[in-house]
This record gives C-alpha cells, structure tokens and sequence, in this order.
C-alpha cells in the first residue's frame, strides 16, 4: 500500500477545463431553447397563451414527447441509484421490467383515453367532474406535497455526483443549474421543456454509453464481467417465493411494480400532461410504447453498469473503504476512473446526469404551474382571470417553487441517514392517488363520499406504514441483505467504519429488507415494492364499502367519458337506461358528451380564461 485514502480520492478529481466546457454548453444549449420558444416561435392566436405554455397547443409531435417522457420518467437518482442497487443488492431488480411492460397495456387500454378524450389541463380536473370539488383539492394538494418533497432530492442526488469528480460544494452548482432550468422553463414553457428533454435524454444515453463501453474494454470483455458477477451471486434468478417481507420477488416486481409504475406513469401530472400535449389518442400511444421502450433499454443500461462496478471493484469495495462518502457515488468513481484521463468525457457523463435533473425538475415545475393554476387560483377567483394575470401566475409559479426546491436542497443535505424517510413520505401519497383516479375510472358505483373516505384512510395507513418501516430500520429491527463484498485487493491504505452513516439513494422508493430480525410478523415488514399497492388497494375497498353504505351510484346516470372505455361497454351491455341525462350533471357541450357539476365554483373552474368549446 502506497496512499492514504484521502490522497486517492484527491487524485481521482479530474475536472478540467474541457470538462467545464462540455457542462456549460449543455446548459447554454437549453437556456437558448427557452428563448427560441419563449420570444421568437411564432404564437397561434387561436391557440391562447396558456394551452400554448402548459400543453404544447395540443399538436407536438411523438417523437419528441416520448423523448421528454423518458427524460423526465429518469431523474438523476435513478441513473446513480440503480447501478447502486445492483452492486449492493444484485440483478433481481432488472425483472422488474415485466411489471414495466403491464403498466403499458393498462394505461393504455384504462387511463389515457379518459385524459385524452376529456382534454384536460390537471389531471386533478377530472376528479371534480367525476366526484366533487372536495376530490379535486384533495388530489392537487397530495401533488404538490410529493413535489415539494421529491424536487430538492433530484437537484442534489446529480450534485453529489459533481462534487465526487470535481470536488466543488454543491451550493455552489445547484443554483447555477437550477436558475437555468427555471429560466427556461419559465419563458419557454411546454414546448421549451419537451425540446430541452430531447437534448437531455440524448445526453444521458450518450454518457452511460460511453461508460458501459469504456468500462468493459478496460477490464477485459463481457465474459469477465458476467463471471466476476455470477461467482458473487449478483446474476441470480428471480425469487418465486410467495415472502411479502422478502426484499424482492417476481410477485413483488411484477405485480407491486406495475402498479408503481402505472401510479408514476398511468396518472402523474407530469406525465400525463405530455401525453395531452399530443393532437390524438393513436399519437399518444404511439409515445407511451416508445416511452417503454426506452425506459427498457435506460434501465438495462444502467444495470449493466451496477455490474461493471462490481467487477472493476470486486477486490476493493469503496465503500468499506470510504473511497466514496456516499453510496450514490459509485458510479461516478468508476467514470472518474476510467475516464478521467481522456478530456471532457467526465463533463460529458456529469452533463448526462445533471440532464436528467433538469429534465425531471423542469417537468416537475411545469406541472406545479399547471396544477396551481387549474386547480387552485382559477375555482377560487371570483371573476375570470384576464390573460395578462394567467401568464404571471403561470410563471410566477415556476420561479417561486424553483426557489423553494433550491432552497430545501440545505435541508435535504442536513438529513444524512434520515433521507431515505423524506422519500418515503414522498410516496405515501402514490397509494391513494391510484385508488381515487382507479375508483373514478373502473368503479362507476362510487361516490364522492365513499372516494374521499377511502383515499385519506390509505393516506392515513400509509402515513404509518412508511413512519414504522422507517423506524424498524433506524432501530436495527428490519436489516438490509446485501450480496459480498471484499477488500483484500486495495493498494491503498484506510480505516473501516462499521458505524460510518452513509446517504442511501434508491432507484425507486426508501426499501424495505427481506429479512426482520423480529420472529413476529408485522406488516411494515414488507417490501416496499408492495406500498402502493397496498395504499391502492385500501383506497379501493373502502370507497366501495362507504359508497354502499350511502347510496351509490348509478353507473347508466354517469357521463361514459368518465370511464373506462372497457367499463362503458359493460354498462352499456347490462343496462338500457338512457345515459345522455345524468340525475346531478350539466350538458355543456353534446357533441363531447362532457359533464360538469352545476355549482358555480366549478362553472366558474370551467369558463376562467377561455370559453369551455376553446379548452375542449
């Protein structure tokens, strides 16, 4: 052994110049974007203002947006995140690609001709037309609670990553980056969002390409990095045991993952949104299934390289050695390492991840406006609002909440070990969501009643769920299995520190170990894969049992856009009552077939701007 462990990570730090040089000019690239979109593309006037900036006018084409999605869908966490979880935990993640490709059909066949049909900005108008105002509050407040929560963390999982390779704090870049994103994101809009996601996601395949590619000539081929990683046991079959504490299994990432993914994906508003951004329901299809496929491909991507660190790494394990400070910093090791020596590909990887940040922060933002300004300003202002005070209030939102997500990255920063229960009160809101948006679209007999009783009872039960399950971890009641790791190998020296509390980013959700120390069975001991599904559930049962206790619905009373296509036709098939008079709905336009409660606030939701033919 020659050096100490901090002269090792000193030398690692190989930004240069032509590495700056590649950084700026990805955020030059995308800065000029927002101009191009926000002060020289010529402006439909038929369009108005503000279906130009939220939806893109409603005729942006596939490509593109299916581009956006993935971009926006792969945040930093989980480029850094996966190839973590693969060298720590092993493949068994990879499979869940088999829910991926479930949630497509789904969404496919249940939710996106819902959304698209109806034309709606916020995905949260629908559960007002569908339900009630109450519903409608409800959902937009959850989103912007998981916003506020999730947003800090993109931004500072990518400056992790520039601090490993150039060793500059990260309040030094994030405000840069930040300020960038949210100017384009302000003056550009849709348009300037999906445009810049195109540049990202190119970006981010470029980089980790270059990583797999690099890393694999320079250990010796493709058979060296299998066997090193069948001989740990990383490459392994999926685990059929029917275990729900087990970490994961197929049923876990098959059937948990899908509804996962379909809450993410199915009725996020930042991802609906895209898929209304397009002029038809083919189109939209269209993107969703290029999405996937994308998302395929990205994410084998990035397992490969959870691999290749293991088999570059596989006789000194950095972690142990406190190479790295955090366990996201893997991968940037690895790219300092074999590319440090070769100009400007290091800024071209750390470009690549802090693409997907942007990507996801400027969606996120972009969505925030859409939701404040549908959801909140416009039900609640008295008269309508004139164009001049929507566009402020599109753009005031994006730069107020662009701040705010700066400023939280010091309080995410301070949480250390704690982080991983901020990102489970992200997700304690997916559950419920689901359930509502599944209830409104499947279940024509619920009532708002029975919705809103339904969805804060899953709120209420997850709350607790992920608040025990975290618990149970800090306290050693739950543990992490973890495959073998060595340090025999190392040529330099260091000191091991077993109580070392090191930041732990998941590619999804804060994870829950497959095997309690506890002899009793609890039920925050499962995997986390199930959370959700388990809040979806719960949400489901109990709007049923509550709407039956009332009085439900009756399904022939309903507007049949508001359901499930496959739903229609099973109402249709079972019953002869005419549907084109709802008991509690106004027609406002026949040839849409587009209901809307008669209370004056949600007139008022619905006439605010534009007249409701314009926005339909």
């Amino acid at each position: 052994m020659t050096d100490n462990i901090d002269e090792v990570r000193i030398s690692l730090q190989k930004f240069g110049w032509p590495d700056y040089s590649i950084f700026l000019a990805m955020l030059s690239i995308c800065a000029a974007i927002g101009v191009y979109f926000g002060f020289f593309e010529k402006k439909s006037k038929s369009i108005g203002d503000e279906a130009d900036y939220l939806v893109g006018g409603r005729n942006m084409k596939i490509f593109p947006v299916a581009m956006s999605l993935i971009a926006s869908f792969i945040s930093g966490i989980s480029l850094l995140g996966t190839p973590t979880e693969i060298y720590i935990y092993g493949i068994s993640y990879f499979y869940i690609m088999g829910g991926i490709i479930i949630t497509g059909f789904v969404m496919m066949t249940v939710y996106l001709p819902v959304f698209h049909d109806l034309k709606l900005t916020s995905t949260y108008e629908y559960l007002q037309t569908r339900f009630d105002r109450k519903m409608r509050l409800f959902g937009g407040i959850l989103f912007i609670f998981s916003q506020i929560v999730w947003l800090p963390i993109v931004i500072f999982v990518p400056a992790l990553a520039f601090n490993q390779v150039s060793g500059i704090d990260i309040h030094m870049i994030t405000p840069i980056t930040c300020i960038c994103c949210i100017f384009y994101t302000c003056v550009g809009g849709m348009k300037a969002v999906i445009y810049t996601d195109v540049v990202q996601s190119l970006m981010m395949f470029g980089a980790m390409l270059l990583v797999i590619i690099k890393g694999t000539y320079d250990i010796g081929g493709l058979d060296v990095v299998i066997t090193r990683n069948v001989e740990s046991g990383r490459i392994e079959a999926p685990d059929t045991s029917f275990d729900l504490t087990s970490r994961h299994t197929i049923y876990s990432l098959w059937i948990g993952g899908f509804v996962y993914w379909l809450k993410a994906n199915a009725i996020s508003q930042n991802m609906i949104q895209r898929y209304l951004s397009l002029p038809n329901l083919e189109s939209a299809k269209r993107a969703l299934w290029i999405f996937i496929f994308g998302v395929f491909i990205l994410l084998s991507i990035c397992c490969y390289c959870g691999l290749l660190i293991y088999a570059t790494y596989n006789e000194c394990d950095p972690l142990t050695t406190k190479l790295v400070k955090a366990k996201d910093q893997l991968l940037p090791l690895l790219v300092v390492d074999i590319l440090g020596d070769y100009p400007g590909l290091v800024g071209m990887f750390v470009a690549g991840v802090f693409s997907a940040a942007l990507s996801s922060l400027s969606t996120g933002l972009n969505s925030l406006s859409a939701v404040l300004l549908e959801d909140f300003f416009k039900p609640f202002s008295k008269t309508p609002l004139t164009e001049k005070q929507t566009k402020y209030i599109m753009r005031g939102v994006v730069v107020v909440f662009g701040a705010i997500c700066v400023a939280l990255v010091f309080v995410v920063e301070r949480l250390g070990s704690v982080l991983m229960l901020s990102m489970s009160l992200g997700s304690i809101a997916q559950g419920p969501l689901l359930g509502v948006f599944t209830c409104g679209v499947m279940f024509p007999w619920v009532t708002g009643t029975g919705a809103l009783v339904g969805s804060a009872t899953a709120l209420s039960f997850m709350t607790w769920l992920c608040i025990s399950a975290q618990r149970a971890i800090t306290t050693g009641e739950l543990k992490f299995d973890t495959k073998e790791i060595s340090t025999s190998g190392c040529t330099y020296h260091f000191i091991p520190d077993d109580s070392m509390s090191m930041l732990a980013i998941n590619v999804t959700a804060p994870t829950t170990p497959s095997t309690p120390t506890s002899s009793d069975f609890q039920i925050y001991h499962v995997s986390y894969l199930w959370y959700t599904f388990l809040g979806t559930l719960i949400c489901i049962i109990v709007s049923l049992i509550i709407s039956y206790i009332f009085g439900p619905n009756n399904p022939a009373e309903l507007n049949p856009n508001l359901l499930a296509p496959f739903v229609r036709k099973l109402i249709n098939r079972s019953s002869s009552t005419d549907v084109t008079k709802p008991s509690k709905c106004n027609l406002i336009k026949a040839s849409e077939s587009i209901y809307v409660p008669e209370s004056p606030s949600m007139k008022r939701a619905y006439h605010n701007g534009d007249d409701v033919e314009s926005r339909l």
